[in-house]
């Protein structure tokens, strides 16, 4: 007798394929195979947004510095150099000198201030040390101007500072300490010395212990090791955050102009009367350019010292 016959099911059907659009899913098949042209479509809008906000804009400041002003104000785009040849002047090359003094001093003032801050914080236990570098950062929350004006309300004449000087009868009478040129270092050093105790802070954290417990163990006092064994290991720090600081402190207009006034006049200062008060675009934009290749000039001898890019960032 034969075996009945089972019943076998059908497979259950397999879903549609999802119905993708002609262009889209021939874009995606030229993307597949081809990794290095999807990331240059991916880099696509940052690098358009750099291009249209910060190269058109450097592209006319340059060709601008070539052009000259006219008797009536207008500007002519005449190819000179006589803008470049003006800012030999010895008036202009003063203020060019008298800008890298007071940001070296800038710099050597935040870095004697911020490196015992950064070695602090790094030898932090893990719990404490994130604490601290939350103080460190938490100015950035507040805008650079809103702590200027807050500066000048504690040295002003009838400020805090000569509030309280005067109420403990240390002196009969406020104190000018307002629009001078160390109130104006001393507000570039509050603003910047973040920059300069967060890359020092990374070189400080990388620090391998043994060697500085192989030196004592050699015989080396703290001062020997300090100088013979941190400070050349944290020199990539120390580098990165003296160009991190030195850079911005020639442009900080702002901040020699309303804690320094007009006896503290930066080449960042000059630019800024340039566009707004002497209506002298050409001038200011050769200005700009000149300090643009400064900037890059501190940026190259970094990178050749031994610095990386990425301590910049």
């Amino acid at each position: 007798m034969a075996a009945p016959l089972r019943r076998v099911s059908a497979p259950p059907p397999e879903p549609p394929a999802p119905i993708t659009p002609g262009p889209i899913r021939y874009l995606l098949d030229l993307l597949r195979p081809r990794p290095a042209l999807r990331k240059w479509l991916m880099a696509g809008p940052v690098g358009l947004w750099l291009l249209l906000f910060q190269g058109v804009p450097l592209v006319l400041i340059l060709v601008m510095s070539f052009a000259s002003r006219t008797g009536t104000g207008a500007i002519k785009y005449d190819f000179t150099v006589d803008n470049y040849v003006r800012f030999a002047e010895p008036l202009y090359l003063s203020i060019l000198v008298k800008s890298i003094a007071v940001a070296l001093g800038v710099t050597l003032i935040a870095l004697l201030v911020g490196y015992p801050l950064a070695y602090f914080i790094a030898t932090q236990p893990p719990e404490k040390r994130t604490l601290w570098l939350f103080l460190v950062i938490v100015p950035f929350w507040t805008s650079m101007l809103i702590r200027t004006y807050g500066w000048i309300f504690l040295l002003r004449g009838n400020g805090l500072i000569n509030n309280v000087l005067m109420g403990l009868g240390l002196t009969d009478q406020p104190l000018n300490l307002l629009h001078t040129q160390g109130a104006a270092m001393l507000g570039l050093v509050y603003m910047l010395l973040p920059f300069m105790v967060l890359p020092i802070y990374t070189s400080v954290e990388k620090l391998d212990g043994s060697l500085i417990r192989a030196a004592y163990d050699l015989g080396a006092r703290p001062v020997r090791t300090f100088f013979s064994v941190v400070m050349p290991l944290t020199m990539p720090g120390v580098a990165a955050g003296s160009v991190l600081v030195m850079i911005p402190s020639i442009g900080l207009f702002y901040v020699a102009d309303l804690l320094g006034g007009a006896k503290t006049v930066l080449i960042g200062n000059l630019i800024q009367n340039q566009f707004r008060q002497a209506n002298d675009w050409p001038f200011g934009s050769a200005v700009s350019v000149i300090l643009a290749a400064l900037t890059m000039v501190l940026i190259f001898l970094y990178v050749r010292s031994g610095g990386k890019e990425e301590d910049l960032l």
